[in-house]
C-alpha cells in the first residue's frame, strides 16, 4: 500500500457546482470562475477536505478499450498538465456527474472540485484533485453581535463530518490509471460513484487482495454455516420424534473452520487458489460453493480477483478480528471472546452433546471470576 500523509498539503484553488437531477429537471449550475482560498484559510479546508480520506486503499481508472478513452482519466491528465484548465476541466467533471445522475435515488448536492498541492506519496511530493460531493445540509447556529447586544442565527450549510461522497486523484502512475482514493458513505463501493461517474477498479495490490480473499473465506464460512443450520431445522421439523445430535463442527460450519481459513493466511507467504482449495476448502462442493460465491462478489465490483499474490501479514491480522467474537446460542445465552481468545477458543470453551437432555452444551473453564 502506498504511502500518503498530507501534513504538507495545500488545497489553493477550487470549482464549485449544484449538481441537481436531469430527471426531476433539476439544474446543472457551475463556477464562473477559480474560486482562490485565502491562504488563512488554506491549513483548515485542507483539513476538511482530506480528512475522509485517510486509510483508504488505492484505486485507479479503468478501461475495457484503452485509458484514452477514459473521461475521467483525460480530465484528470488536462488539470494536472495545466493548472489553467482548472476552470473548464472542473466545469466537464461537474458536467459528467450530472449525466451520470440517471437513478431515481441518486440525490441532488454541492460538488466541490479543488487543485491540492505538495501531497507526501511514497516520499515525494505530488498533486492532487478532490472532488467531494455533499448531498444535504443542516442547520447552524450563529450568535453575533448588533448594536451592542447579542443575537442568535441559523444557517444552513454543509458539514464536513456528513461529506457522502469524494475521491482523491493522485498524480502518480499516470500510465497505468493514476491513484485513487474514494468513498461512498451511502454504501460501500457503489455503482454510481464508483463505476458510473469515476470509472475506477482497485489496485490489486498484496493489501487489497489479501483483504479479498480473508473476508471471502469469512462470509462464506458464515454462509454455508446458516444454511447448514436451516437445514438441520428442516430435518428436525420433519422428524420431530426423531432428536438430531450432529457433530458441533461441520467442516464449514463453525468459527472454527473461519479460523482455519485465517490460518492459511497466517502461516503462507504467498496465496495460490489452487493451494487454499487444496488445504483449506478440500472437498469439491466446498471448492464449487466458493467459486460461485467468489464470482458472486466479483459480479458487484466489476472486478476479477487474482488467483496469486504476496500476503499482507498486517491485513491478516485486521481479518481475524472480523471472525465474530460473540457465540450466540438459541437459548438466548450468548458467551463474548475478547479479541486474543479468538484463535484459541479451544483453550477455554469445550463443546459437547447432553444424551440425556438431546442438547449441545458448551463448557467455560476459568481460573476466578473478575467480574
Amino acid at each position: 500500500m502506498a504511502k500518503i500523509r498530507f501534513t504538507s498539503a495545500s488545497a489553493t484553488r477550487l470549482v464549485l457546482a449544484k449538481v441537481g437531477h436531469p430527471q426531476r429537471d433539476e439544474p446543472l449550475q457551475t463556477s464562473k470562475q477559480v474560486f482562490q482560498v485565502d491562504e488563512a484559510d488554506q491549513e483548515t479546508l485542507t483539513a476538511i477536505f482530506l480528512k475522509p480520506f485517510k486509510n483508504l486503499s488505492g484505486h485507479r481508472f479503468s478501461h475495457h478499450s484503452s485509458l484514452d478513452q477514459h473521461e475521467m482519466n483525460a480530465l484528470s491528465a488536462a488539470i494536472f498538465n495545466s493548472e489553467d484548465g482548472l476552470l473548464e476541466r472542473g466545469c466537464d467533471i461537474a458536467k459528467r456527474l450530472y449525466s451520470k445522475t440517471n437513478h431515481p435515488n441518486i440525490k441532488s448536492g454541492d460538488l466541490c472540485i479543488s487543485f491540492i498541492k505538495d501531497i507526501e506519496m511514497n516520499g515525494e511530493l505530488t498533486q492532487g484533485i478532490c472532488i467531494l460531493k455533499s448531498e444535504s445540509v443542516v442547520p447552524f447556529l450563529s450568535i453575533s453581535t448588533k448594536d451592542g447586544d447579542l443575537q442568535l442565527h441559523t444557517e444552513q450549510g454543509i458539514n464536513p463530518e456528513k461529506i457522502d461522497k469524494g475521491c482523491l486523484i493522485l498524480n502518480h502512475h499516470a500510465q497505468k490509471g493514476y491513484y485513487v482514493l474514494t468513498f461512498d458513505r451511502s454504501g460501500a463501493d457503489s455503482r454510481f460513484w464508483v463505476r458510473d461517474f469515476l470509472g475506477v477498479v482497485p489496485m490489486s495490490d498484496p493489501s487489497f487482495l489479501t483483504n479479498k480473499y480473508a473476508d471471502m473465506a469469512v462470509a462464506f464460512v458464515k454462509k454455508e454455516e446458516k444454511a447448514k443450520k436451516e437445514a438441520r431445522k428442516e430435518q428436525v421439523s420433519e422428524s420431530s420424534d426423531v432428536a438430531v445430535a450432529e457433530d458441533d463442527t461441520p467442516p464449514w460450519g463453525t468459527h472454527s473452520a473461519a479460523r482455519d481459513a485465517i490460518s492459511y493466511f497466517e502461516e503462507k507467504e504467498n496465496f495460490s487458489i489452487q493451494e487454499f482449495e487444496e488445504e483449506v476448502l478440500k472437498t469439491p462442493e466446498a471448492v464449487e460453493k466458493f467459486k460461485r460465491h467468489r464470482a458472486e462478489i466479483e459480479r458487484e465490483q466489476g472486478h476479477r480477483f487474482d488467483d496469486s499474490f504476496q500476503i499482507s501479514k498486517k491485513d491478516v491480522n485486521k481479518a481475524k478480528k472480523k471472525i465474530a467474537a460473540v457465540v450466540k446460542l438459541d437459548t438466548g445465552v450468548e458467551i463474548h471472546l475478547k479479541p486474543s481468545l479468538q484463535a484459541e477458543t479451544e483453550s477455554v470453551l469445550e463443546r459437547g452433546f447432553d444424551e440425556e437432555k438431546k442438547m449441545k452444551f458448551i463448557k467455560v473453564y476459568f481460573n476466578e471470576d473478575v467480574s
